[in-house]
């Protein structure tokens, strides 16, 4: 898909401030850190639309970034980054699950993880909660091109035998730097969003 004027249209905390055009929305959950804006980015071809940065937690509130008012990516704020506050933790899990429990529009989850570790704990109670939630979604092991390509394909599928050994969701590789993975990407959000 070509997005020709994609832009950042506002960061939220609560329902009200959701955007209220009733776009379908592709969702973007992980660890701090994981790649979530730099997967929007490379996805649309720009280098700063979603604000990437080296320190993990930067993303404290859902984002909502508008793609040619066809839908929206939203970045969710990243969990498990141990740094932030007890508090300042309690209040972000707090309006990711709101958002997640209450948004209608949302046509696709995209759960990244890292393709050079096994699953943590929070990725595993993501994954879930993301299964309990019914809603459509995919997993994509981010980093790839962090190993050599030639252990993309194994890694990928060690982190689907964790989480699901039946082997029947999508588990896709990707990469920010090696563009090779974009297509396939766009091909899964594409089947989500224009069923």
């Amino acid at each position: 898909m070509l997005i020709k004027n994609p832009k950042f249209e506002i960061s939220a905390v609560s329902p009200k401030q959701y955007p209220s055009n009733g776009l379908p929305e592709v969702v973007l959950v992980g660890k701090s850190n994981v790649g979530k804006s730099s997967f929007i980015n490379t996805m649309i071809n720009r280098k700063k639309l979603a604000r990437t940065s080296s320190e993990p937690g930067k993303t404290r509130q859902i984002n909502f970034y508008n793609m040619d008012n066809k839908f929206y990516f939203v970045d969710l704020p990243g969990y498990g980054y141990s740094k932030m506050s007890k508090v300042e933790q309690a209040k972000v899990n707090g309006f990711i699950d709101e958002y997640l429990h209450v948004r209608k529009n949302i046509a696709l989850i995209i759960l990244l993880i890292d393709i050079r570790h096994e699953p943590g704990a929070n990725d595993k109670m993501m994954y879930d909660y993301i299964i309990r939630s019914g809603l459509p979604f995919i997993v994509i092991a981010s980093k790839a091109d962090k190993i050599a390509v030639t252990k993309v394909d194994n890694a990928v599928d060690s982190i689907q035998s964790i989480l699901n050994p039946i082997k029947d969701f999508t588990f896709i590789p990707f990469s920010a730097e090696r563009k090779i993975y974009t297509e396939k990407a766009w091909e899964c959000v594409d089947s989500f969003l224009f069923k």
